[in-house]
């Protein structure tokens, strides 16, 4: 008889109804309560990553679940799912046969609880690049973890280094970019011999790298940057023989490169940048896997092996800011895609390599302030994948190869403070990405071609100091994205063409000592974003232009010309005392280095002229009657009241005024001020509070500003910026903090928009370093207001779900209230960043405060404002403006400061000779974290917590009072 006929009936039904209980058991039924509630706490931000997550799924199709054999989680794996909240660990550590969880690269919060002792079983634990608060738990109860990341999830606090004597299995701890209370290297890490991956940079580790790291000899990647680790590399890291990637960066390390590094056979990226590490390069010439070699910004001396034009790998080669003599190797670059070189600041010399760019690859050639000597090899003019070529402060000779004006993808060619001749090639309008020209101080010559200004991505046009000659060429107003041109010291004849008042976006104009003839365009009073103006040492005539009265300018120089007639009350300032010197025809009520003018200067040229006074005098006369009358009808029109349905206000605080009140002030005898967005008043409320609201301008051009002053009726005539409007609204209506400045609200109708904020009676740091105005502000003051403002940015950078990036830091920008207590302000270029890089054609912010990578990169993010921060410390220190005259051609302060700071006998020079002798040595130290925030290379800049630790612990010494005194 067969097995299936001794079985009862209902067998086969008992076996079908038990196996379906197992599937229902309540093992597994009991997982989806967990599921559930972690699906409650992050749904809100993406609602699509739970679709699947329903009762009438299967647990196993969850998305991002996996299930072993037995039909129970072990896996939950949403990383890079945008996910935001808090992660419920009780319900998640009651999946106990969870061996995976991935949750890295969201948006989640809050802190790590203690209920995740309770995950015992996992394996991995993938918490990295999230937003977390608080201090990490003990982890010694997860044994098991083979994978441990939590880098670049703002945890602080002490880390439980102890967790890891339990942790014997990992292989692979990511701990990096979290700001953890300074420890020094921790002695549990040396334990874990397993480990093929450690990264533990920027988690503020001290002191020395133990020898004993030669003992984790499965590491394949070691990462131990931007700390505060100090002494010398130890000499036992030549044990990590399956090292691939020895990232040292930014820290304190010194001595020589150790014996046996060479002998690593598997080193493909070494990166020991920033530190103070001296000797040669020798013990590298072995490293024939090598792909990327960065020392930069070490002392490091002697020649460049001669074997490194071997390696037959290399792409990335920077060596920049050493002691570095020699040649370079002349087959450098010849057998691999080389598409990276930075030697700059050594004393190298010889001739340029003539195969770095054979493969077609080179995107950064940079060779700035070495002593090359010869020309630049002929091949280099089919380098079409060139970014930046940089070959500035040399000896170079020769001429440049043509194709080189009209590579398709370069940004950059500075061939400045060279030797170089021969014209400036027409095809140089073909350079469709070119965004710097710099040529200054060299020998070209011939005419500037009509062709340059098809370039149309130029911001900056650089040709001082050579033997250019000709007209400047008339089409140049097509440059639109056109910020600074420097034409001066040259031979260039002609008038300044009218459509040079086209370059709506220059800052700065410099045709200083050429022999331009002809009178100032009246277009040049449009630019309103110019912030220097130089036209000095040529033969300008004629009267100076009364639209230049609208300018904002901080350098204006018309010296040595021939111009006539009264200067402009507006620019009969002491500012600008000496800007008119040379021009005996010109004459001025009020500047006593100026002729005065009598009742007829600048009338009595001629019958002509006083004809065509007497026409304008008519055509005044009509003008005045016709706005009296206009006058008087727009006084009947606000007899009556604004209807209350015409306007929205949105309110982000308690209020303590109405919208009326607002709208009443709005009048010409409370305009406190006007930006390049928009005027300011000032509005006292009866309850003795005052405030300032600003109007945001309109950008039609048939708005006429001038207009619409008087009342707030007629603001609805002018059709606001919006785009300016909405990003200092959506930015500002959401910030707390002690030192952001508050937005009130905002009024807004179909056409008009108001901002609402708190009013500074100190005004602006800018009015009180710079203007005549200003008030004698001690070290101690100083130090408060760089303080709070690092605290301000510090808050906008890492206080935030995400970060907000200022994009327009400056000192004019910086508010003071009564107590001096500084506020960040005026958010109209402010960007909230999303996850990656964020990209503008357009060059935000202004100059002397502007990242050098703006200029070659169109990337935006928090070390842009930590540069622009770093100016304003070093004003703040200098008393200096971002530009002075006093700096010198093609400088600005921090050019100039770094200059100083090289000599120790004039470092003391720099500091505001109204700050006492005694704090001195305080500001000092400020103006090194102003170096540090001022670094080139982006990467190099601390973050603005770092900034704001520094500032803290470079506090003043201090004074029985602090003396704020009206100067006389």
């Amino acid at each position: 008889m067969s097995f299936r006929q001794r079985l009862p009936p209902t067998t086969p039904f008992l076996i079908l109804l038990f196996l379906c209980l197992c599937l229902l058991s309540p093992s597994t039924s009991n997982e989806l309560e967990p599921l559930f509630k972690l699906k409650t706490a992050l749904q809100g931000s993406n609602p699509t990553v739970f679709t699947s997550w329903t009762e009438a799924t299967p647990i196993c199709s969850f998305t991002g679940v996996v299930c072993n054999s037995n039909g129970l989680v072990s896996e939950i794996n949403l990383s890079q799912q945008k996910l935001s909240g808090i992660l419920p660990f009780d319900s998640i550590c009651s999946l106990q046969s969870l061996k995976k969880l991935s949750l890295g690269w969201n948006g989640l919060h809050g802190s790590l609880t203690d209920d995740l002792k309770n995950c015992t079983s996992l394996k991995q634990l993938d918490l990295g690049n999230n937003s977390f608060t608080g201090k990490v738990p003990d982890l010694s109860s997860l044994s098991q973890l083979t994978l441990l990341s939590l880098n670049g999830s703002r945890f602080s606090g002490a880390f439980p280094w102890k967790s890891l004597e339990n942790l014997t299995q990992l292989t692979f701890l990511s701990l990096g970019d979290n700001p953890f209370e300074l420890s020094s290297f921790p002695a549990e890490v040396i334990k874990l011999d397993k480990l093929y991956w450690l990264y533990l940079t920027n988690c503020s580790i001290t002191g020395q790298i133990p020898e004993g790291i030669g003992n984790l000899i499965l590491l394949e990647n070691l990462e131990l940057s931007s700390n505060q680790l100090s002494g010398e590399i130890p000499q036992s890291i030549s044990n990590l023989k399956k090292l691939r990637q020895l990232e040292l960066y930014e820290n304190l390390l010194t001595g020589k490169l150790p014996a046996g590094l060479g002998s690593l056979p598997s080193l493909v990226n070494f990166d020991a940048s920033a530190n103070k590490l001296e000797g040669d390069l020798s013990e590298l010439r072995s490293l024939t896997q090598l792909a990327s070699l960065q020392l930069f910004e070490n002392q490091l001396e002697g020649e460049i092996p001669e074997e490194f034009g071997e390696f037959k790998s290399l792409v990335k080669l920077s060596l920049y800011k050493n002691k570095l003599t020699g040649t370079l190797p002349q087959k450098l670059g010849s057998w691999a895609g080389l598409d990276y070189i930075d030697v700059s600041e050594n004393y190298l010399t010889g001739p340029i390599p003539p195969d770095m760019c054979n493969n077609g690859k080179m995107v950064d050639f940079l060779l700035l302030q070495n002593n090359f000597t010869g020309g630049i090899p002929e091949n280099y003019a089919n380098c079409k994948s060139l970014n930046r070529f940089r070959v500035s402060n040399n000896s170079l000779s020769g001429s440049v190869p043509v194709g080189m004006w009209s590579l398709p993808n370069v940004i950059i060619i500075d061939l400045a403070m060279n030797q170089f001749e021969g014209p400036l090639a027409p095809d140089i309008g073909k350079a469709n990405s070119l965004s710097l020209l710099l040529l200054a101080n060299n020998r070209f010559s011939g005419e500037l071609p009509d062709t340059l200004s098809e370039a149309t991505s130029l911001v900056s046009i650089q040709l001082s100091v050579n033997q250019f000659e000709g007209p400047i060429p008339e089409t140049i107003g097509n440059l639109k994205k056109l910020s600074s041109l420097h034409l001066d010291q040259n031979m260039l004849s002609g008038t300044i063409p009218d459509s040079l008042g086209s370059c709506v976006g220059i800052s700065e104009i410099n045709l200083a000592q050429n022999n331009i003839s002809g009178q100032i365009p009246s277009s040049l009073g449009s630019l309103h974003n110019l912030n220097s103006l130089n036209l000095s040492g040529n033969q300008l005539s004629s009267e100076i232009p009364t639209t230049l009265s609208s300018l904002k300018l901080s350098l204006l120089d018309l010296t040595n010309n021939r111009l006539i007639g009264r200067i402009p009350e507006s620019l009969s300032i002491q500012a600008f005392s000496g800007s008119f010197d040379g021009n005996p025809g010109l004459c001025s009520r009020n500047m006593q280095n100026v002729r005065p003018c009598s009742s007829n200067s600048g009338t009595s040229r001629g019958p002509r002229i006083f004809l065509s006074s007497f026409i304008a005098g008519v055509l005044v006369l009509l003008v005045v009657v016709a706005v009296i009358s206009l006058l008087k009808l727009r006084r009947k029109s606000l007899d009556h009241p604004l209807k209350s349905d015409s306007w929205t206000m949105k309110q982000y605080h308690v209020l303590s005024f109405t919208e009326k009140e607002i709208l009443d002030s709005i009048r010409a005898e409370n305009l406190i001020g006007k930006g390049g967005s928009g005027n300011v008043y000032k509005v006292a409320l009866s309850d003795g509070k005052e405030l300032a609201v600003k109007h945001i301008w309109t950008t039609s051009d048939t708005c006429d500003r001038k207009s619409y002053r008087s009342s707030a009726s007629m603001l609805k005539k002018c059709k606001p910026r919006s785009s300016e409007y909405d990003a200092e609204v959506a930015t500002l209506s959401s910030l707390r903090h002690v030192n952001v400045v508050k937005l009130y609200c905002s009024i807004s109708s179909e056409d008009s928009n108001l901002l609402v904020y708190e009013y500074f009676p100190n005004g602006s740091l800018w009015d009180q370093l710079h203007t005549s105005n200003k008030m004698k502000m001690g070290w101690e003051v100083r130090h408060e207001i760089a303080l709070g403002a690092a605290r301000g940015l510090e808050y906008l950078h890492h206080g935030n779900h995400r970060p907000v990036i200022h994009r327009d830091v400056k000192s004019s920008n910086i508010l003071l209230d009564g107590d001096w207590k500084p506020r960040i302000a005026d958010f109209g270029l402010a960007k909230i960043m999303q996850v990656g890089a964020d990209c503008t054609h357009v060059i935000a912010g202004t100059v002397g405060y502007i990242a050098p990578e703006y200029a070659y990169t169109c990337k935006v993010n928090e070390k842009s404002d930590v540069y622009s921060f770093g100016v304003v410390l070093m004003e703040l220190v200098t008393g200096k403006r971002p530009t002075e005259p006093e700096f010198g051609d093609n400088m600005d302060i921090v050019s100039w400061v770094c200059s100083k700071m090289q000599y120790k006998e004039s470092v003391l020079e720099l500091v505001d000779s109204s700050i006492s002798d005694y704090l001195k040595e305080d500001a000092i130290k400020v103006l090194s974290i102003a170096i540090h925030c001022t670094a080139r290379v982006p990467v190099l800049r601390p973050s603005m917590r770092m900034v704001v630790q520094m500032l803290e612990e470079a506090e003043p010494r201090k004074l029985t009072s602090i003396n704020i005194t009206k100067e006389g």
